[in-house]
């Protein structure tokens, strides 16, 4: 299983996310509710996997994971996505993201991308 960092702006989501991957057996390892924080917690957490929110405050989720991808090119990412954000998605997967996930989530979804990124 992996050691994950969930970054959304939106600590409800947050919370969400955790529980849904806690009952897949994943570490969380921290917590950042933007870009820039993002960025700093991954070079100080090297987690196994990203949860990313493509819309936050200060830095988006795009140039985050750009920052990320820059630091570290194995980076896996997995951006989290509202329904009708294609071209977002299209966006982060050109800019290294390896997945996605969809609000709102559907627990066995989230677990099966998770799963399938981490295999990678």
């Amino acid at each position: 299983m992996g050691k994950i960092l969930i970054v959304d702006d939106t600590a409800f989501m947050r919370t969400l996310l955790k529980n849904i991957l806690f009952s897949g057996g994943h570490m969380i390892l921290g917590e950042a509710e933007n870009g820039e924080d993002a960025v700093s917690k991954y070079r100080e957490l090297k987690p196994d996997l990203v949860t990313m929110d493509v819309v936050m405050p200060k830095v988006n989720g795009i140039e985050a994971l750009k920052s990320i991808k820059a630091l570290d090119p194995a980076a896996k990412v997995v951006m989290c996505t509202a329904v009708g954000q294609e071209q977002m998605v299209k966006l982060a997967i050109k800019s290294g993201a390896r997945g996605y996930i969809v609000k709102p989530f559907q627990a066995a979804k989230v677990l099966e991308e998770i799963k399938a990124v981490l295999a990678t």
